[in-house]
């Protein structure tokens, strides 16, 4: 019918009173065509673009310390490693993992911490008869069990929006001893576990920030604020320093921005097409 009214619609020969039906039947017919086809491509809604999308990557924070922590240590930097899931109905859920470190600078107890051992001059000496060059750092490492919900907003997708975290886990900290030249028997590997004030016990920790997932799968990241608090214990029985054993409870926090970058284990975001 659509090749008999094109020929007739193409025909100098044709009437007047012929070429107006036809042409209506042709018009009517073709807008029918497009308005089923609209249709079909309509049968995909924005609820679709929702995907499951499990999430492995890596995390850096910047971390300030806060509560009995801040007395022990100055800031750190943190990385880390996780596993999400991102379910169709924009829940998240996942595990992560963290090591923490600070540069020597920021050890702020071993000031007095050898006082037992120093000389006059606040130096440890060595078997040599020369000063030892000890080295401090923070070393640490935090478990996570994480759970919380995204809300689409300001991305290519229903999948990247506002994500609110929250989680449950262990936090562990020490304050690395180096000495250098391994020189000093008073600070050797069995001594210095009397000096490290290794400190562990539950945590909770909450995120807030943004998640990006991109259509192409190229670009993948998280972004926001986290905050960690401890609730820790010294775990040595005793420290040498003080010849005590410190049964304090702690409350130890870290707060401040982290970023993670996405390797997507998702297909491809699903094209949206809509008939208005």
């Amino acid at each position: 019918m659509i090749i008999f009214d094109a020929f007739i619609y193409l025909n100098p020969f044709k009437t007047t009173t012929l070429n107006n039906n036809l042409n209506s039947k042709t018009l009517l017919l073709l807008f029918t065509l497009v308005l089923c086809g609209g249709s079909m491509f309509s049968q995909v809604t924005p609820e679709d673009s929702l995907i499951n999308a499990p999430m492995v990557g890596v995390s850096y924070g910047f971390q300030l310390p806060g509560g009995d922590l801040k007395e022990r240590f100055g800031y750190n930097s943190s990385t880390g490693i996780h596993f999400f899931n991102k379910t169709k109905k924009n829940w998240i859920w996942g595990v992560d993992w963290t090591f923490t470190f600070s540069p020597q600078s920021q050890v702020k107890e071993s000031i007095s911490m050898f006082d037992s051992i120093n000389t006059a001059n606040g130096n440890v000496v060595d078997r040599n008869g020369e000063y030892a060059n000890v080295l401090f750092f923070e070393r640490g490492w935090t478990s996570t069990v994480k759970f919380g919900k995204l809300f689409p907003l300001w991305g290519q997708n229903k999948n990247s929006g506002i994500c609110l975290i929250t989680g449950v886990g262990y936090m562990q900290h020490r304050i690395r001893i180096e000495d250098k030249f391994n020189r000093t028997p008073q600070l050797s590997k069995a001594y210095r576990a009397g000096y490290d004030r290794y400190t562990n016990g539950f945590m909770i920790s909450q995120f807030v920030g943004y998640l990006f997932l991109g259509n192409n799968r190229l670009l993948n990241f998280y972004a926001g604020f986290e905050l960690m608090a401890g609730f820790t214990q010294n775990r040595r029985s005793l420290n040498f320093d003080t010849m005590q054993t410190d049964h304090r409870k702690r409350t130890d926090i870290y707060v401040g921005p982290r970023v993670g970058f996405i390797l997507p284990l998702y297909k491809r975001m699903p094209d949206d097409f809509y008939y208005d």
